[in-house]
């Protein structure tokens, strides 16, 4: 972990800065394996599967078998954890269905909005080093409730080719039936172009690694809309005097076992509490069965010690955190204060890991900076707002004139004809 004290706003950029590949290694290896699943379809998305995850494939799809033992596979506890996050996701994003207002913008002319859901949506829902069934939740459960017609979703299969249990488990409860063997780069692939087996989709959802990221991003240029370029997780905890360093530890180990390209900063305005978060990280390191890529995670990690809570606040705003978590005694005046982050967790006892799990917000979230600009999915990500508007002949006589002048003055003289031969009209007949 790298330890700063008292940085400048100078420094800023630097301890801003995301761990990366070689971008232009990374672009040509991602372009090349989604041409070939373009070309090839099902046997090129088998082919890698075979690759990369070291499954022999004879079909993409899960089967109906595949799915009945899956539910034998799983806990009791597990399925009941599964339902209670799903209901908890399902009331929080059903508190956000949009309801359009009709608005009259001058006499005789009035607009509104109506929410309709994409048809054809695509989840990605990682596996590797750990299977993220609880993201199954995250992206069904707001895709059900929006009404979407076509919930494909793609995810990695072990060598034995078979898709872990609890990820089959929470697909069902969260309502979808089109499940296919596919990871990384492929899997995007094939959602985005369509396959023999694999629809093609209009919006990919669903986080991943840098590959992923990058191939979401190379087909939402022609192919298929994405979600946000959602990559490697990241966390950034504000902590002073009155945190608990064991909390604020486990916190940050929380994201930092999930791949060695993940990030975590803590942010202190107190040496002491700093210098027990080290130990108790040291510590609490030592037992984690991922230690290994926890440790790995942990290098490219900064522990700051900053004057005060609105140098705090300044750096995490410039860092634009996927996660943060306020664990200060005053934690609801520093929340006003925020301005960049994906999501925010206030308190000593409210851990990132809620989040990511049964509270109900959505843990699909910018990475990478990319708060700067994004928000998290939510039931929007899954509708398009279409607009309408109504025009009576009150409305020409009001607005017409307007248009006329203001299309005229454009020098485009077709767009003031339309309105013109109405204007004519009604005021011949006023």
């Amino acid at each position: 972990m790298n330890i700063i004290k008292y940085p400048s706003i100078s420094d800023y950029a630097t301890i801003c800065e995301r761990p990366h590949l070689d971008v232009s290694q990374l672009n040509a290896i991602v372009a090349g394996v989604l041409a070939d699943v373009k070309a090839n379809g099902d046997k090129a998305v088998m082919e890698y599967e075979e690759k990369f995850d070291k499954a022999q494939l004879t079909q993409l799809a899960v089967t109906e078998e595949e799915m009945q033992e899956a539910e034998c596979l799983v806990s009791p506890e597990l399925k009941a954890s599964l339902v209670l996050a799903h209901q908890n996701i399902a009331k929080f994003h059903q508190s956000q269905k949009f309801d359009g207002q009709k608005v009259e913008t001058a006499p005789g002319v009035v607009c509104w909005q109506k929410s309709v859901a994409i048809e054809k949506v695509g989840l990605y829902i990682p596996g590797g080093t750990a299977p993220l069934f609880s993201t199954v939740l995250m992206l069904a459960t707001p895709a059900k409730i929006a009404g979407c017609k076509e919930i494909v979703l793609c995810t990695p299969p072990n060598k034995e080719g078979k898709v872990n249990p609890a990820i089959l488990v929470a697909a069902r409860v969260a309502g979808v039936s089109k499940i296919f063997k596919a990871g990384g780069v492929q899997a995007i692939g094939a959602m985005a172009y369509g396959t023999e087996s694999v629809p093609k989709v209009y919006k990919i959802f669903g986080p991943g690694n840098q590959y992923v990221m990058a191939a979401k991003q190379q087909v939402s240029l022609h192919d298929a809309a994405i979600d946000m370029p959602a990559g490697p997780s990241e966390v950034c905890v504000i902590a002073d005097e009155t945190s608990n360093a064991a909390y604020v530890a486990a916190d940050l180990l929380s994201q930092a076992e999930h791949g060695i390209d993940s990030q975590v900063i803590l942010i202190s305005t107190s040496e002491q509490m700093l210098d027990a978060v080290i130990k108790e990280t040291e510590a609490q390191l030592a037992v984690l069965p991922r230690h290994e890529i926890a440790e790995k995670t942990l290098v490219n990690s900064q522990f700051v010690l900053v004057h005060d809570k609105n140098e705090a606040m300044a750096l995490s705003n410039a860092y634009a955190p996927e996660h943060l978590i306020i664990a200060t005694d005053d934690y609801e005046a520093l929340a006003e204060k925020v301005i960049n982050a994906g999501s925010v967790f206030l308190g000593n006892y409210a851990c990132e890991s809620a989040g990511d799990y049964a509270s109900g917000t959505n843990h699909t979230l910018p990475t990478h900076g990319y708060a700067l600009a994004y928000n998290g999915v939510n039931l929007d990500s899954y509708n398009r707002k279409v607009t309408f508007q109504h025009l009576s002949q009150d409305g020409v006589r009001n607005i017409g004139p307007a248009v006329v002048c203001m299309a005229e003055n454009e020098q485009l003289e077709a767009h003031a004809n339309a309105m013109r031969i109405r204007v004519k009209d009604v005021m011949g007949n006023a």
